[in-house]
């Protein structure tokens, strides 16, 4: 059965989505995977399955580089920690919100429509979102995404980011996709930008994967809205 969720909601510009950026923090879940507190000490993440969407998706987004046809392995954060600024720190809070922002947006995409896509980076986005918990942790930063049930954000903002990404992506399939290119999109600007004078080599290097990641959910989208 498929489950269309349409909801009133203002829309937001392109770009305010963006993280680092400023108008945005994004959310939380509750639970384990991108609900819960995640890993305790290290970025590692249980083994994962790809599938091939298109030429050759299936990578498991940011820490792992599988094939489109089988195991995606787990890379773990083996960089040095480094410092981060107070703005840094913000930027990396920020990070998780966006992660379960993107989780729950394509968790409901998954029950509306028969598209593999959003169930393959439903799990995707669950481990992104517990390797930025490792780095909350480490420097000590709160999360903000501790105790949030799916589609519920503490920020207001936020929350109608989400509402009205979820109402436009409710109309059809070929709306929900165009969402999620949205979305990759606006990650890869804010990701970009959170590097610039960045010199923590562990955050650098979750964000490069991070980076990695929503390009290559950016193409799958593409392929997906071109059939």
């Amino acid at each position: 059965m498929r489950i269309v969720i349409h909801r009133t909601a203002t829309f937001v510009t392109a770009g305010a989505l963006m993280l680092g950026g400023p108008a945005v923090a994004v959310p939380a879940l509750a639970g384990n995977g991108p609900s819960g507190p995640g890993p305790a000490g290290t970025a590692t993440a249980g083994p994962g399955h790809g599938m091939g969407y298109g030429a050759g998706l299936g990578h498991d987004m940011g820490y792992g580089l599988g094939r489109g046809d089988g195991a995606c392995p787990r890379q773990a954060i083996t960089a040095a920690q480094g410092t981060l600024t107070a703005a840094q720190k913000t930027t990396l809070a920020s990070m998780a919100q966006e992660e379960k922002l993107a989780h729950d947006l394509y968790a409901a995409f998954a029950i509306s429509y028969d598209a593999a896509v959003f169930d393959h980076f439903v799990a995707a986005e669950a481990r992104h979102l517990d390797a930025i918990r490792v780095l909350l942790r480490r420097y000590g930063v709160a999360d903000p995404t501790t105790e949030r049930p799916a589609g519920s954000f503490s920020d207001g903002v936020v929350q109608g980011v989400y509402d009205g990404l979820l109402a436009r992506g409710g109309r059809s399939l070929a709306a929900a996709l165009a969402v999620g290119q949205r979305v990759e999109r606006d990650d890869i600007a804010a990701l970009r930008a959170a590097r610039d004078g960045l010199t923590a080599p562990d955050v650098t290097q979750a964000y490069t994967n991070l980076l990695a990641a929503s390009e290559r959910q950016l193409a799958a989208f593409t392929r997906w809205a071109a059939r």
